[in-house]
């Protein structure tokens, strides 16, 4: 049947990229090239016929690198298997030609994913702890649904979800991500963004502030040059839309944004909610009474319509997404506006710069303090229980829960952003080497480690005593063993390196009678290559060792009587003074 070729030809394709995964950490072939393809079939796929059974299918695999195989990078890949299928008689199989078809324009995507290149490169194991954090989350009670906008009273409170896109376009999403609801506030920062990129700073600046009000966003209130404090409250949201697109007609404005909010998404949901509109219009009397108010105090540009304004911005406010493109706009922002789904510069740095700026200062309504001292990253609430979160450089996040606190935030979506700073080390001033309590997903645990150790092998046997200063104050282990469990100190003592061996010794106080996998120590090792020098400190330090740094219950069982005398006293107290 259709389907069963479909699936033969996708067990195919992953047998091949699995292939190319394992292969790659060669990093003297040239994955770059299609010539790489051809080596890859030639080599490992003559007999994929009898090894298709054993491996999964290329949306498995590709779900645990964290892309989709809906990923706009991946769509000519898809295409070609689709093709293949209804092209094919009988049993579609692979081979060179398809292959070749298949991944030649996705080969360096393809390759970066199975070698784990991307941002978070554990992205299965990150994912369950979000997954975990999820769910605490929505044991979260209380809070109450927006009730002034009618459309929005009609969701109900137990409505949760969470999705992220990181900057490489990974994707993650848990609860309900694919219902459509309202941006609201959310939409402001990514108003704002349009309206620099557009006109620059300086100019946008002319009509709004920077500053944070330290007032409820709907009040009547201005700065002292009689402009809006900032962006994200609704006089200076307002303003915005005024400055947007001037000279065109409404029609052109609304197409304007939708299509720029639809590159920020990657192409995925966004839509236009006409009954949320209409009840904006109906129920916004606050707002018709902040426009006029910035009319009589001449906020507005000149000829700028405030009637128009007011209707594009309630326009904007009822702008539908789901979790998924909304994370997707979040990675946007993260990626310096880059879209990491399509790759499309949808904004330029600067823009992105202040939007994220003005979010962590002001982004939050009058929670917006305690947010930045807590989470310390930017992001934008609206009454719709959304919450805009992004990670700089890493990923974007959109949680969603209609149920509100007494500011108008999402209870739920402020519990994830704590919880998830809390376990891992986003905070914009967490010290990313020492403060070893949070984790840091971008890291590779076992690459970090043989990384380590062939650094710490290498300086050793060099003999670089700066180097192995610099490893040890950066947390590394001194006595991490390679894989025939020989030490830093084997082979800096076989080698005869007395500087190191002292410094491995007095200052790091490694293990000396550390055996590697003949039996052999330290000590072994630079009698047998007959340095006297360094057989002469290490027989002190043992000594030393032994009675002194050597945990008790080690201690007891290899020396259980002995005590030190005056000369290695006065040894341990000569050594102590090099340290």
């Amino acid at each position: 049947s259709y389907c069963e070729q479909f699936i033969t030809v996708i067990k195919n394709l992953v047998l091949s990229c699995l292939i190319i995964s394992c292969f790659t950490c060669h990093s003297t072939l040239p994955f770059k090239s299609l010539g790489s393809a051809r080596f890859f079939f030639f080599m490992y796929l003559k007999e994929v016929s009898y090894v298709i059974k054993y491996f999964f299918n290329l949306k498995q695999a590709l779900r645990g690198t964290g892309l989709l195989t809906s990923d706009p990078r991946l769509k000519d890949c898809m295409q070609q298997i689709h093709q293949a299928v209804q092209e094919s008689v009988g049993t579609a199989m692979m081979d060179q030609e398809l292959f070749r078809k298949c991944v030649g324009s996705n080969i360096v995507l393809l390759t970066q994913a199975f070698q784990r290149k991307f941002i978070i490169p554990e992205f299965e194991s990150f994912t369950s702890l979000i997954n975990h954090l999820y769910y605490n989350a929505q044991a979260q009670k209380g809070g109450k649904v927006a009730n002034y906008i009618p459309q929005l009273a009609k969701f109900s409170p137990d409505l949760w979800g969470v999705s992220l896109c990181t900057v490489d376009g990974q994707r993650h999403a848990i609860g309900d991500t694919n219902l459509p609801f309202c941006l609201q506030s959310c939409v402001m920062p990514l108003e704002y963004a349009l309206a620099v990129h557009e006109a620059g700073t300086e100019q946008v600046h002319k009509y709004v502030g920077k500053e944070p009000s330290g007032l409820k966003f709907n009040k009547l209130y201005l700065d002292e040059e009689d402009k809006p404090h900032n962006p994200m409250v609704n006089a200076g949201a307002i303003v915005i839309s005024s400055l947007l697109k001037p000279g065109s007609n409404k029609a052109e404005k609304f197409d304007f944004m939708m299509d720029y909010l639809k590159k920020m998404a990657g192409r995925e949901y966004v839509a236009f909610s006409n009954a949320t509109f209409q009840s904006e219009k109906e129920t916004g009397d606050r707002n018709y009474a902040i426009g006029y108010y910035l009319k009589e105090k001449k906020c507005f540009p000149s000829g700028a319509d405030m009637m128009a304004a007011l209707d594009f911005y309630f326009q904007l406010c009822s702008i539908e997404v789901t979790c998924e493109s909304g994370s997707v706009m979040a990675a946007t922002l993260a990626n310096g506006g880059i879209c990491p789904i399509t790759g499309e510069q949808v904004l330029s740095a600067e823009a992105v710069r202040n939007t994220l700026s003005l979010m962590h200062s002001c982004g939050m309504y009058d929670f917006s303090g305690q947010f930045a001292f807590h989470v310390g990253l930017p992001a934008k609430s609206g009454v719709s229980g959304a919450v805009l979160l992004v990670v700089p450089n890493i990923m974007g996040v959109m949680c969603w829960s209609p149920a509100l606190d007494r500011v108008g935030n999402s209870i739920r979506g402020i519990h994830f952003c704590q919880e998830l700073v809390s376990l891992f080390n986003f905070h914009n001033y967490d010290n990313l080497r020492h403060f070893v309590k949070k984790l840091d997903p971008r890291r590779q645990t076992g690459h970090e480690r043989n990384k380590s150790v062939v650094d710490l092998m290498f300086a050793a046997y060099s003999g670089d005593v700066s180097a192995l200063r610099r490893i040890a104050l950066s947390a590394v282990n001194m006595e991490l063993t390679d894989y025939d469990t020989r030490t830093a100190l084997h082979v800096a003592s076989a080698e005869g390196h007395l500087d190191t061996v002292k410094f491995l010794t007095h200052t790091c106080k490694v293990n000396p009678n550390a055996k590697d996998r003949w039996g052999n120590t330290p000590l072994d090792d630079a009698m047998q290559f007959g340095h006297n020098a360094v057989v002469k400190v290490l027989q002190e330090y043992q000594s030393i060792y032994t009675h002194t740094l050597m945990p008790e219950e080690l201690r007891s069982d290899m020396c259980p009587d002995s005590t030190m005398d005056t000369e290695e006293l006065k040894s341990m107290e000569a050594l102590e003074s090099l340290v």
